[in-house]
């Protein structure tokens, strides 16, 4: 009884250590991000109003994204050339575009990721199985924050919760990606975004 009560108590105090041991190091986090230079992926897409979309990512570091979306859906979000693109295959009204700086994905995009800049990262912590980042524009926090979930050994980005400048939080949950190989610039045309074929 005493031996068992022994290595209960060890136990005890070796999970607080074993537990911290699996956050990842926010620099590791930047190198995996640094060295992802092309990606695909099937994702999940939970909206703030709990509708969920699915379709296919692209991504083309720096400053590259393609959102696919599966039907009955018909949107296609495209970042490229510092600018995102919402365009709406259904819809008689123009694309909608603003500046890529001014969402939080920017932070993943940017051509040196560095998430031990100074007041960049607001949360680092891990939630029994994997690590989570929140990440901001440190000049620019009105623009909202981008919050990764990461997994380990190796190091994989799993998911990211968007919490815009206007309190409305999108989450992608990402499946196995791809990365590597060669991706097309012509996929992240803002100029005729609906144009390019899937890949």
């Amino acid at each position: 009884m005493r031996l068992m009560t022994s290595i209960a108590l060890a136990l005890a105090l070796l999970s607080p250590v074993a537990a911290a041991a699996q956050k990842l190091p926010l620099n590791n986090i930047s190198a995996y991000l640094n060295g992802m230079q092309t990606a695909k992926g099937e994702f999940t897409q939970i909206n703030d109003d709990g509708s969920i979309s699915t379709g296919t990512i692209y991504i083309k570091r720096p400053g590259k994204v393609r959102f696919e979306y599966n039907p009955p859906d018909s949107g296609l979000v495209v970042a490229g050339a510092n600018t995102v693109v919402i365009y709406d295959k259904k819809s008689n009204q123009p694309a909608e575009s603003y500046p890529l700086s001014r969402t939080p994905l920017s932070i993943i995009l940017a051509p040196q990721v560095d998430l031990g800049r100074a007041n960049m990262v607001t949360g680092h912590t891990y939630d029994g199985t994997a690590t989570v980042v929140t990440a901001q524009d440190p000049a620019n926090p009105q623009y909202g924050n981008i919050q990764l979930k990461f997994t380990g050994n190796p190091v994989e980005l799993r998911q990211w919760i968007i919490n815009d400048g206007n309190g409305t939080a999108t989450t992608v949950v990402l499946g196995d990606l791809q990365t590597g190989g060669s991706l097309p610039n012509s996929l992240f045309d803002t100029g005729s975004p609906g144009n390019a074929p899937r890949r």
